[in-house]
Formats: C-alpha cells, sequence, structure tokens
C-alpha cells in the first residue's frame, strides 16, 4: 500500500499515518499504559534488573537507546538462556505464561521497555520500522507496536513488511532464524512468542487480521502461515529450527520443505556479508561523526583561549585604569595637603 499517496484513506480506517490534527506526530498509547501491556512477572524483572535501573537509567535520548540496541541485543526472547528454570511446573505456572518463576531479563525487554519511558512518537516508530544498521532495531520497533498499539491498527503498521526477508535470529543462544515477514504473521496471528504471551486481540479483530491476511496472499499470490518453531521454550534443547513456508500458487496447496545445506550456507554468506557491509558503512559514519567532533573541539578550544585572552586582557586594562585613577587621586589629595 502507498501510504503516501493515501492519506485520506488511511485516515478513514484509523490506520496508522492518519493524523491527528496539529499533534499528527503524537503515537496514541493502547491499553495498560503503567505496564506497557508487559507480562507482570517481566515487568517487575525489568524494573529492579540493574542493567535498567544503572546503564538504561543514564541514557537520555532516542538515539542513544538505538545505538544500545545496536550493540547489545542479540536475540528476542524475554529471558537469556538457561536463567529461567520452569521444569515441573505446571497450569498458570508453566513456561508459556512466565508467571511461576523469573530468571535474567534479556536487554531486548530492558530496551523496549525504556524506548517505552521515551513515549516514542510517529516519526521515531517508523524511523526504527525502517532502521538500517541492525534488524534487532526494527524489531524492537515492530515489537513496541505489538504492545502499544490498537489491535486494529496492527495489520496496517505490519502490511508493507509482510514479505520483509530480512532474517533475524530471535532464540537466546541461536538457533531460530526467521525473516521479518514471518515474524509479523507470527505476531498478527500467536499470542504467545517464547516464555511470554502478546496482548490479547479480540476475537471480531482477529478475524478481521485473518481475511486480510488472506487477501493480500491471494493477491501476491503467497501462503502466509506462522513459523512452526520445533519448540517454543528457551530452556528446552538445542538443535531446534523453524520450517520455511515454501511460497505457492494462489490457492494451491501449501508445503514445507527443509532448506539444502548449500543454500542455508549461501544464505548465511550472503547474510554475514550484508551485515559486514553495514558494519563498514557504520564504521565509516562513526569516522566521520569523531573527525567532525575533533573539529569542532578544536575551533572550540580556540574561541575558549582567544575568549581567555580578551579576559587578560580586559582585566590588565581595567587594573591600569584603577592604578592610574588611584595615582591621580593621590596625587590631588598631596596638593591640596601642601
Amino acid at each position: 500500500m502507498d501510504y503516501a499517496n493515501s492519506e485520506d484513506a488511511s485516515a478513514d480506517q484509523g490506520g496508522p499515518h492518519k493524523k491527528i490534527g496539529k499533534f499528527h506526530n503524537v503515537l496514541p498509547l493502547w491499553g495498560n499504559e503503567s505496564s506497557m501491556n508487559l507480562n507482570p512477572l517481566i515487568l517487575a524483572n525489568i524494573q529492579s534488573s540493574s542493567y535498567f535501573k544503572v546503564t538504561l537509567f543514564k541514557l537520555k535520548t532516542y538515539h542513544e537507546v538505538v545505538d544500545e540496541i545496536f550493540y547489545q541485543v542479540k536475540h528476542l526472547e524475554p529471558w537469556e538462556k538457561g536463567s529461567r528454570k520452569t521444569a515441573g511446573q505446571t497450569g498458570m505456572c508453566g513456561g508459556v505464561r512466565g508467571v511461576g518463576a523469573g530468571g535474567i531479563v534479556s536487554s531486548a525487554f530492558c530496551l523496549l521497555y525504556k524506548l517505552y519511558t521515551l513515549k516514542l512518537t510517529r516519526k521515531q516508530v517508523n524511523g526504527l520500522l525502517t532502521h538500517t544498521d541492525s534488524p534487532y532495531i526494527r524489531a524492537l520497533g515492530f515489537m513496541y507496536i505489538r504492545y502499544t498499539q490498537p489491535p486494529g491498527d496492527l495489520f496496517d503498521w505490519y502490511e508493507q513488511y509482510l514479505q520483509d526477508e530480512e532474517e533475524i535470529d530471535v532464540k537466546a543462544g541461536g538457533g531460530q532464524v526467521i525473516s521479518i515477514g514471518q515474524m509479523l504473521v507470527q505476531w498478527l496471528t500467536k499470542l504467545d512468542w517464547f516464555s511470554t504471551l502478546f496482548p490479547r486481540i479480540p476475537v471480531p479483530i482477529q478475524k478481521q487480521i485473518e481475511s486480510k491476511l488472506n487477501e493480500y496472499a491471494q493477491d501476491y499470490g503467497i501462503t502466509l502461515q506462522p513459523v512452526r518453531f520445533t519448540g517454543n521454550n528457551s530452556t528446552a534443547a538445542g538443535g531446534e529450527r523453524y520450517e520455511r513456508p515454501e511460497r505457492g500458487e494462489r490457492g494451491g496447496e501449501h508445503h514445507r520443505r527443509r532448506e539444502e545445506p548449500q543454500n542455508r550456507d549461501r544464505e548465511s554468506s550472503s547474510h554475514r556479508r550484508k551485515h559486514d557491509d553495514r558494519e563498514r558503512e557504520r564504521e565509516r559514519s562513526r569516522s566521520k561523526e569523531k573527525e567532525k567532533y575533533r573539529d569542532r573541539e578544536a575551533t572550540s578550544s580556540r574561541d575558549r583561549y582567544r575568549e581567555r585572552e580578551r579576559d587578560r586582557s580586559r582585566s590588565a586594562e581595567r587594573y591600569r585604569s584603577s592604578q592610574k585613577r588611584h595615582r591621580s587621586d593621590r596625587d590631588r589629595g598631596d596638593r591640596r595637603y601642601r
């Protein structure tokens, strides 16, 4: 969909790009604004973690948080690998709902909540979704939308990215690589995400989303289905893999296949090259910024030196003037005395 040319249409649909008077850049929040709709156990672990209270507390701007995401986020699970023990727990204390036992909350969810405390604007959220430095920056932007935006707006936010082929490893410790598009389909159709649940989508809206997904798949001649992980628990044994749905003809039967090792190696190599290119581009950009900063510092130092010299000159001039006045007053006093 061309959002740039459909402002009126998106305004009628209540989509993410509609303008709200002069406050069109303000992004409204949905649900429980005090908790960001997070699982209470996850939220409590975030707020009590030293990483959030000490390290992230020092970050005050949007760009500082984005840089922290680039360096620290390596997966999208709410808990770090092996830090949460759910063995033997059943019912409401089981692994999916995450209410029985905590663990070390992941940097991804700490930074997600940090973004929430900044109360992002619509422009900032769109900046996350289109960021080129790291797929994890983009993923946290999409997750921010999933947690904070009205369910009726989710499809409009995600629609143009449903065929996004950029890959991301979502599992703590690695081993479950999916594309951005597959991840979004998963979030639109499933509530559970590793050891937590996304906010519930009302049944009528869920039916509308599924209908829109079917229409989208028919229009583009593809099959959109959530990824089927062999395991959805961070404490499960390693070696888990996902099955990528194969694109089929419109209305055709959907089949799955495992990619050949050679193809996977080729895709992995291509992904590494893209990542290396982004790294080099980022380093060049940082080098330029450092040079500009050094130039500004040098210029600022020269300006400060000149200012100090002018201050000293003015101070010396004031001292000489006061001495002249003092001598003049003393001479007049001597003549008056004589």
